[in-house]
């Protein structure tokens, strides 16, 4: 699956003390300060979920104005994932389908981080088609486009000229404690690493302030990002929002609305096949170890029928010794529909042969539908670009609105 592209915490931030817990939609708000006397300090983290993005309550032409009515205008949240082209299912149950639930509540715009994808090496001939085949696969799992609005990254220039505008005011300090690039770098190492690996976080802010997000779902390895973002907003709107942006012939007040952590109910933590203590990843070497939702019958029935268990007898749940069976026991639960004491007293008294063959069929007919629906848009490019651009058109009308005030706000000649 795309990977997903938004959160983590500040390396070395100091303390704060949680201020106040709201909710919106059933998705919990932490708001978190650090003793300053500066309220322009203010920052806020959430703690580990999973999902993805963001929503706004001002018009177009001023999109960091004051909020109408929560009645009358939606929340906005934003998601970006990575163009891999390859979703598993511990994507698909871990995180995708609370993220789709998100398009019923909030103004929902969903798009392929093309741009991301090139922080490292890539493969050049298979970029347009892995995020042809990301989108296909998200529009397959459920994204509803009469709900939100799914487009490509790069299709929407505002995102690069934003990240320039920013980068002008991120001090090199805040990117070197970014713990990702520190990860990637060594392992890339540092002769091989390119600017844009650094720079990274300041695309990613980039694209959650472009569209004036009021939430940005968060997951564990983005934390930090988040944080990031949220300091970025509010330097800008120190520096340049204000009465200084109002002598230039704006509107004055924020130039950035400073989005919150989104924390969606706590999705399934699928392990690999071939540990259960490990958690399924597309970056294992052995393709055994996951399921792919693009994998044919026969590849999902002798994956199952080859997944390591144990020796004990009977299935059973949250036994220490047996991480295996509670991740099979589990992806059942979450495939079936069924809450866990059904499952529990369904497959008790169960050997491995016969629990096995009821999962392979379980997960075969439950992605059947997905992959049906994937190769339906897949085949039909023209659908897909129109989906595309379609999405495209009414995220740049937003983002080109965002654009202009900050170049305004900046000082630049009016074009």
């Amino acid at each position: 699956m795309g990977r997903v592209v938004f959160s983590h915490f500040l390396a070395n931030s100091s303390p704060r003390l949680a201020t106040s817990l709201r909710c919106y939609g059933g998705f919990q708000i932490r708001r978190w300060k650090r003793p300053s006397s500066n309220p322009q300090h203010r920052l806020l983290s959430a703690r580990n979920g999973s999902g993805f993005r963001c929503c706004c309550s001002a018009s177009l032409l001023q999109p960091a104005g004051p909020e109408t009515s929560p009645s009358s205008v939606k929340k906005r949240i934003v998601s970006g994932v990575q163009p891999t082209g390859s979703i598993h299912l511990g994507n698909y149950l871990g995180a995708i389908r609370n993220w789709i639930l998100l398009q019923n509540t909030y103004d929902t715009f969903f798009f392929i981080v093309d741009l991301h994808a090139i922080t490292l090496p890539y493969d050049a001939q298979q970029l347009s088609k892995a995020t042809r085949d990301t989108a296909a696969l998200y529009l397959a799992c459920g994204v509803d486009t009469s709900k939100a609005s799914v487009f490509v990254q790069s299709h929407v220039r505002a995102h690069a000229e934003l990240m320039w505008l920013l980068s002008s005011v991120t001090p090199v300090g805040w990117l070197n404690r970014m713990i990702q690039f520190k990860e990637k770098s060594r392992k890339a190492g540092d002769e091989n690493v390119g600017v844009g690996l650094l720079t990274y976080p300041v695309l990613m802010a980039s694209d959650i302030l472009l569209y004036q997000s009021d939430f940005v779902p968060v997951g564990e390895d983005q934390k930090q990002h988040l944080e990031l973002t949220r300091e970025l907003a509010e330097r800008v709107n120190h520096l340049f929002g204000g009465r200084k942006w109002k002598k230039l012939g704006g509107r004055g007040g924020s130039v950035f609305k400073v989005p919150e952590p989104l924390i969606p109910p706590v999705g399934a933590r699928v392990m690999s096949l071939t540990d259960g203590l490990s958690k399924m990843s597309k970056s294992a070497p052995s393709d055994q170890s996951r399921i792919n939702l693009l994998d044919p019958k026969d590849v999902i029935a002798n994956k199952i029928k080859r997944c390591k268990t144990d020796s004990f007898p009977g299935m059973e749940f949250d036994n220490p010794e047996r991480p295996e069976c509670n991740n099979l026991l589990s992806i059942y639960q979450l495939i079936s529909g069924k809450t866990k004491e059904e499952v529990a007293e369904e497959c008790r008294d169960m050997n491995w042969g016969t629990f096995k063959s009821l999962l392979a069929d379980a997960l075969i007919d439950h992605l059947q539908p997905i992959q049906v629906r994937y190769e339906e848009i897949i085949s039909d490019s023209a659908y897909l670009d129109g989906i595309l651009a379609e999405g495209a058109t009414k995220a740049a009308g937003i983002a080109d609105a965002t654009l202009h005030n900050v170049y305004q706000a900046m000082g630049f000649l009016r074009r």
